[in-house]
């Protein structure tokens, strides 16, 4: 995961609009905001998202 990638993660976090597991949600909510790379992250690397919302590990 790349650090662009990280930022656009924790921008969608901050807004506390959705829950980080609603992945559908997130990678909508990402779309909306021209998070590119976060909406082709989460569909081609779901596990390593969902591992660094709930561990913090990458």
């Amino acid at each position: 995961m790349d650090n662009k990638v990280k930022e656009q993660i924790l921008a969608i976090r901050d807004t506390g609009l959705t829950n980080m597991l609603d992945l559908n949600t997130v990678q909508r909510m990402a779309y909306e905001r021209n998070f590119f790379e976060l909406v082709v992250f989460l569909e081609e690397h779901r596990i390593k998202y969902i591992r660094f919302i709930l561990k913090g590990k990458e």
